[in-house]
């Protein structure tokens, strides 16, 4: 039997939206989870692969720094900026061997999300990232269930949260649900310190870059400009991907579930 590991860090923002021009409510029309999967006998190889990968394409930073690149991160909203994709091929061609190197490794990448449609009278942002969570667990008990040979077990692995106990909780609660149960979940989450984890920091980069192109799938007449992610990387994020999506709107779109109705 496989055991994997999954990475998992937030992208795009838990607040509500009303527009990318808007004076308060504009930080992004998407909110979810995202980072990947990966065989537990391959996380060593790949933190250090990572680590090295992370200090040759940031070398300056990390220098002008101070710090030590073990514990020194950059987040992956600074990292996946219109401006850097489009002055800098070695981050393009880092990401291309990033998703290259997790799938070499029998790992893949993941992501769940939803674009926000309340009213910003009904947003509820705990109940937002509760919604988000329980749905990633539940597509990936069925990866390991259903699409992995002599099924598989996970363990999940997240950026601490200020709300930390609520969501382990909701997370165990999941895991001995009595009418469908996530059998496939070792533990509930482990939270842990990003610039401790190597692994951590990838999956934040991967999330970085996810809530980029969710914003220009959900809502690409408001930017346009983020349409040079899904040229670089879409298809390859496609092509590495399982059980993934972001859901649609507007509410006739086959498919679409709003955060109100996960709640």
């Amino acid at each position: 039997m496989t055991l994997f590991n999954v990475y998992l860090d937030e992208f795009g923002h838990i607040g509500p939206y009303l527009s990318r021009k808007h004076p308060k409510y504009k930080e992004s029309p998407v909110f979810g989870l995202a980072g990947f999967i990966i065989p537990t006998h391959e996380i060593r190889g790949f933190s250090t692969w990572f680590y090295q990968q992370k200090c040759r394409l940031l070398d300056f930073e990390i220098k002008r720094s101070h710090a030590h690149p073990a514990t020194w991160e950059k987040k992956g909203s600074a990292l996946y900026t219109v401006q850097n994709v489009k002055k800098y091929r070695e981050l393009r061609n880092f990401t291309n061997r990033l998703f290259n190197k997790i799938d070499r490794l029998g790992g893949h990448l993941f992501y769940v999300g939803l674009r926000k449609t309340s009213p910003i009278e009904e947003h509820n942002p705990k109940s937002l990232y509760l919604a988000v969570l329980r749905e990633a667990i539940k597509r990936l008990n069925s990866f390991c269930e259903e699409d992995c040979q002599d099924s598989a077990l996970f363990t999940l692995i997240m950026d601490e949260h200020e709300q930390r106990l609520q969501f382990v909780t909701e997370a165990a609660r999941a895991m001995f649900n009595s009418n469908e149960p996530r059998r496939c979940l070792v533990e509930p989450p482990f939270q842990v310190e990003s610039h401790l984890y190597q692994t951590v920091q990838a999956a934040d980069w991967i999330a970085g870059l996810v809530g980029r192109m969710g914003c220009h799938w959900q809502a690409h007449e408001e930017y346009p400009d983020f349409e040079i992610f899904s040229t670089y990387f879409e298809a390859r994020l496609n092509a590495a991907s399982v059980r993934s999506g972001i859901r649609s709107y507007p509410k006739n779109t086959p498919g679409f579930i709003s955060d109100a109705s996960l709640d």
